[in-house]
């Protein structure tokens, strides 16, 4: 009988916990602008879309108006406006990444939270997700993966995501005509900042401890972990990083390149420099037309001077300003910078794989090598001897061509030089080798791939990764080594093999799959081959 009023018990307990939870008194918190109110779902307490900062355009985030009453946080706020608005997409590729591209407002400084307790004094490691994107597009609501429920619920942390400044509103140079404007170089990168302020002011309330905030992002939120481990500024708002997919060694544009371009921009909208604060008042997609042909201009006029086009492709980003951001993000002032900080980073298998490109994804290994051989020429035989070495296990044509060459170089100078640190924190590398069965396979380990496993998001994000209970066991593991770096800066926990810290020597490399292993680094020759 005992056994049946626990089994009963559990039964209850368990449908209350899963019951969706609303109303004007439910998960009701406060923030230093005012209460919020948010909903609980299978026990998660849910905020979506508090601002954390607004601000006139081009100039530096403030604290938002405080607000009576109880704000009502229940969706997610808008997202920066786009270069380029999505108005079609292609089919197939859309299914597998299934997009939710939310509506725009300069207004967009928004942040989001998911956490299993509220006002209980629980220390929850904090984990703060920066969107992909490059530095143009994207939002924290973009990709389903990209929910923090699950994330929370497993590991008892406490997740945030943001919204902020992109493009030309993030990055357009102002700095040469007043006070005002003197950090619009790199605004977005201040958002962020203001964001990783918030939480330190406010996130207690929320059941996180602020003095264990990791922050995590994924290609361009990978590379704007590391612009903010390169920020002097920001030293202190958090303390572990990851950065998935996004160690670009590409430096970051210096100020006489972002003036001229500025210049440029200028005189598209014909605007005087007396005349400045009209820039602020001209329609988006005015502004952004104005500044798609002053980066062409530029990159036109340094090709003819036969200066490379360093930076992001000459694209709006982060630069060198000599204040917020100092150094060129792998620069041993950098790295010195960020000595401390724990880092685990890695990419995937195939990120942007040639084969779906060029229509080659089950092509014949003829057409594989014809590809092959046109793209290296006379290093084709030795790259396809490297590829064949690395991973010998492949037997898909399309597979020669597939595996990354262009984010895990980076990864790997970024750890090298990282772990070679005198009295350094650790550094972790992984590799998400797991291929989706998804369209046949087509899709294979392709770039955000790793995202719904690392939230543990498989079931919501079955358009990429097939969902099931494969995908679920290398969710389980994933996740929890997210978890548990983000707890204590080391990833081990019993579902994996012992994974040792990374070093130019070892180069101990998690590989995550079916089967996870830990192996040495088997690219090196690929990589020497291709650089």
């Amino acid at each position: 009988m005992k056994q049946i009023f626990s089994l009963l018990f559990a039964f209850f307990s368990i449908a209350a916990f899963s019951q969706l939870q609303t109303g004007e008194n439910i998960a009701v918190t406060s923030t230093d602008a005012g209460k919020v109110r948010g909903y609980i779902n299978n026990g998660v307490y849910t905020y979506k879309g508090i601002p954390y900062a607004t601000a006139k355009r081009f100039e530096a985030p403030q604290k938002p108006s405080p607000w009576t009453g109880i704000r009502s946080s229940l969706t997610y706020g808008p997202v920066a406006p786009l270069i380029d608005p999505t108005t079609s997409v292609q089919d197939e590729s859309e299914f597998v990444f299934d997009h939710s591209w939310g509506y725009t407002s300069e207004d967009c400084m928004r942040i989001n939270v998911w956490t299993k307790g509220i006002n209980d004094g629980k220390k929850r490691p904090v984990m703060f997700w920066i969107h992909g994107g490059g530095f143009t597009a994207g939002s924290s609501q973009e990709l389903p993966s990209y929910d923090g429920e699950n994330l929370a619920k497993k590991g008892d942390v406490v997740v945030v995501s943001i919204n902020h400044r992109l493009n030309i509103l993030g990055y357009l140079d102002l700095s040469a005509y007043g006070d005002k404007y003197k950090y619009s170089a790199n605004l977005s990168v201040l958002d962020m900042k203001v964001a990783l302020e918030w939480v330190k002011n406010n996130i207690s309330n929320f059941g996180g401890d602020p003095n264990n905030v990791t922050i995590f992002g994924q290609s361009g939120g990978g590379a704007k972990v590391n612009t903010l481990m390169a920020m002097p500024s920001a030293k202190g708002l958090f303390h572990k990083a990851i950065n998935q997919s996004g160690a670009f060694r590409t430096n970051m544009l210096d100020k006489a390149t972002t003036q001229a371009i500025t210049t440029e921009v200028l005189k598209e909208l014909n605007i005087s420099a007396e005349k400045i604060d009209d820039i602020q008042s001209v329609p988006f997609a005015q502004l952004s037309a104005a500044g798609k042909k002053a980066l062409k201009t530029i990159a036109d006029k340094m090709a003819k001077e036969g200066k490379p086009v360093v930076g992001f492709g000459l694209s709006w980003g982060p630069s060198v300003d000599g204040d917020l951001l100092p150094y060129q993000l792998f620069s041993k002032e950098a790295f010195e910078l960020s000595k401390n900080i724990p880092l685990l980073i890695g990419t995937v298998k195939n990120e942007f794989m040639p084969s779906l490109f060029s229509g080659l994804s089950n092509a014949s290994k003829e057409k594989v090598m014809e590809y092959i051989k046109n793209t290296y020429k006379d290093k084709a035989d030795a790259y396809v001897a490297a590829v064949k070495k690395a991973y010998p296990f492949d037997t898909k044509p399309s597979d020669l061509m597939d595996i990354d060459t262009r984010f895990r170089p980076g990864a790997v100078a970024q750890a090298n030089e990282k772990s070679a640190l005198t009295g350094g924190a650790p550094v972790y590398m992984y590799l998400f080798d797991y291929q989706s069965p998804v369209m046949d396979g087509k899709y294979k380990a392709i770039h955000c791939s790793e995202l719904a496993f690392c939230f543990d998001n498989t079931e919501r994000c079955k358009n990429m990764c097939g969902g099931g209970p494969v995908a679920k066991k290398l969710a389980d593991k994933t996740s929890q080594a997210w978890i548990n770096f983000a707890r204590l800066g080391n990833p081990n926990h019993p579902g994996l093999p012992h994974w040792p810290a990374y070093n130019s020597s070892n180069t101990s490399t998690m590989h995550f799959d079916k089967v996870c292993s830990v192996k040495p680094q088997m690219d090196k020759e690929l990589f020497d081959l291709v650089k």
